[in-house]
């Protein structure tokens, strides 16, 4: 019996129905990855198996027992709470209980006296988890959020997007689901939790059901794809790349088919038109078959078409658009996000800028476009600058109005590419129906709202892109096609984006932020990058001797922990030097994970605006671990012997 199993379901909100009589079974242990349309039904599907939508018609059945955990797009606000206490509410009615058991009991640990208030709070609290046979539940959720590298009891509402979906995360995996559903879980998050979540995700041995637009990360995690497509599913056991190469066999089989039939139908309508001597003997079978063809001819659904998007190029900018002299830019006072940074923007150049969140991306772009002073340095403006800007946040568009007064500005028409064009038109070359078109802003999808904002950049001519974040939310036509489009754009393009592909696939250098405010730039786009970083720290630990060329060592490090492996020499040691050289990838696999743990802690938006000794503390534990690490390889170079 299968885990899982949906049967002739069929949902709608409206007509057409936007899930049709579809059945899948799903079986334990699958990684399936949902793709489709934005509007197809993706999220639609997940919420009906989650059980937070009813089916009009047929039944999703789960195994008796089997749990099932979501992950929603949107991030809460989380108000006071704790990392901690928000990832408690996967305990569900419980969650209350197992925090005050675990914060009280903390306090009584430490020999702090509980108030007659908290007292109480303790007391009910032990009964509930007693009642519940629940007490091991605060230390298990306190196990999961050092495995996933989380501060428990640091305020949510401080931690970064990236650090805020890893705790909801974390309130779905301490429910243990077996099948765990993640309706876009890349969203804002910069390429190193991205990265943390694909390993992440690779140990968990529950089935997994994901929408993602990030199309690295659905190759890397998804062993079965399952499409939603006008109101029907497609149901393919292979990776992404398999699917994308099957899905277009299969639609340039339908096209034929389609083309065959309707060539018939017209054939069909033909004969029955011929007039009084083909109605004297026509065959009323004949008839018949025709009246089913006309009615599956108009039943028939067809496929949504791509976006046309057309950018508009506005005079050449002179050739140097932005020149950075030895530019420092802190905030109040404290630490540089960028430090003595110096670069030249020239016409025509393609930008990706990568770093984690809150490093300082956006702020580099204001000061490059002129709309910051930096706090050092000097910043020289290029001439004729017409810049078109698509903004992560939305900001550029008004949530009270449509879609369309959000093009328009009170007109029917628009200049594009020295045409004249309606602005009902125009929008529907973003897939936008007269429907959505009067719909308002805060009314639409993610996906709609960044097409929207893709419309009202490109209605005016430019010479500067900058995209801020442009893919989150779209579906992969709409990427592929901007991915497509950007290249022959004779302008400049400044492109921040934690999707790996579509950096890959558009920019021909990389901003990088390195931490401490350090910048650097290299050819090429992310995966280039990786390339070029990774030959660096091997060729700065062979020049101070931390490690030995890659040719002196057997068997290397840099497995997926980050730990160590030694070559073992065939030289004979003492039993002493022996077990030292044994223990030595441990010790070093543990100073690597703590000191992984402190980046992240400082990381933190906000982490150099607390205590000055919380500050001095981790800075004093990460220099000592450096100190450790370093120690650590030279005894490792010293007992290996070579």
């Amino acid at each position: 019996m299968a885990l899982l199993s949906l049967n002739n379901l069929t949902f709608t909100y409206s007509r057409p129905n936007l899930l049709d009589g579809i059945t899948l079974h799903i079986e334990r242990g699958e990684r399936i990855g949902l793709v489709g349309r934005n509007g197809a039904g993706k999220s639609t599907l997940m919420k009906l198996i989650a059980g937070l939508l009813k089916p009009d018609d047929g039944t999703v059945d789960l195994q008796s027992e089997a749990v099932v955990a979501r992950l929603d797009q949107e991030v809460p606000s989380g108000g006071d709470k704790t990392a901690f206490e928000m990832a408690a509410e996967g305990f569900g009615p419980l969650c209350g209980a197992v925090s005050d058991y675990r914060n009280l009991g903390h306090k009584l640990h430490e020999g702090i006296e509980l108030t007659p208030k908290e007292l109480k709070a303790y007391e009910e609290a032990s009964h509930a988890i007693a009642d519940a046979d629940q007490w091991s539940a605060a230390d298990r959720l306190d196990a999961l959020l050092e495995e996933m590298q989380l501060p428990a009891d640091s305020l949510y509402s401080a931690l970064s997007a990236g650090m805020k979906r890893r705790v909801l995360l974390a309130a779905a995996m301490i429910r243990e689901p077996d099948v765990l559903l993640l309706d876009e879980p890349t969203n804002h998050l910069d390429i190193t939790s991205i990265v943390w979540l694909q390993g992440f995700l690779k140990r968990f041995s529950g089935t997994l059901i994901f929408v993602t637009h990030d199309r690295v990360f659905l190759q890397d995690i998804a062993d079965r794809i399952v499409e939603v497509d006008r109101g029907r599913l497609f149901d393919w056991t292979c990776d992404y790349q398999t699917f994308l190469t099957r899905r277009d066999q299969l639609l340039a089989a339908e096209s034929v088919e389609q083309a065959q039939f309707d060539k018939k139908l017209a054939e069909e309508e033909r004969w029955i038109r011929q007039g009084v001597k083909a109605r004297r003997c026509r065959n009323e079978g004949r008839v018949r078959a025709l009246k089913d063809m006309r009615e599956e001819r108009r039943q028939r659904r067809q496929k949504v078409g791509n976006a046309k998007m057309f950018l508009q190029e506005a005079e050449r900018s002179g050739q140097i658009v932005a020149r950075l002299e030895n530019v420092t830019h802190s905030f109040d006072g404290g630490e540089p996000v960028i430090r003595d940074f110096t670069t030249t923007v020239f016409r025509n150049d393609r930008i990706g800028i990568i770093g984690p969140n809150g490093a300082g991306k956006s702020t580099l772009l204001r000061i490059l476009l002129g709309q910051l002073v930096p706090t050092k340095g000097k910043v020289r403006q290029g001439t004729n600058l017409a810049v078109g800007y698509f903004d992560q946040l939305r900001n550029q568009l008004e949530e009270d109005k449509s879609a369309r007064e959000n093009i328009s500005d009170g007109t029917d028409f628009l200049i594009i590419n020295d045409q004249k064009r309606h602005i009902m038109g125009f929008l529907q070359d973003f897939l936008f129906s007269p429907e959505r078109a009067h719909t308002l802003v805060k009314f639409l999808s993610g996906g709609e709202r960044n097409r929207l904002l893709l419309a009202k950049m490109m209605s005016k001519p430019a010479n500067i892109l900058v995209l801020d974040e442009p893919t989150n939310d779209l579906d992969a036509e709409t990427l592929e096609l901007l991915e497509e489009m950007l290249p022959t754009f004779s302008g400049t393009v400044l492109l921040v984006s934690h999707d790996r592909a579509f950096l890959n696939n558009v920019v021909s250098s990389t901003i990088v932020f390195e931490g401490s405010g350090q910048i650097g730039e290299y050819d090429g786009g992310y995966d280039d990058w990786l390339r070029t970083r990774d030959q660096r720290v091997t060729i700065a630990r062979e020049a101070t001797g931390l490690v030995k060329p890659l040719a002196n060592i057997s068997t290397q490090a840099g497995s997926a922990s980050g730990s160590a492996a030694v070559s073992v020499k065939s030289r004979k040691l003492s039993f002493k030097a022996q077990r030292e050289l044994d223990e030595l990838p441990e010790r070093i696999a543990s100073l690597e994970k703590r000191q992984r743990q402190l980046h992240a802690e400082m990381a933190v938006p906000g982490f150099y605006q607390s205590a000055g000794e919380r500050i001095a503390k981790a800075a004093s534990e990460l220099a000592q671990i450096d100190d450790d690490l370093s120690g650590c390889f030279q005894r490792w170079e010293t007992l290996d012997g070579t």
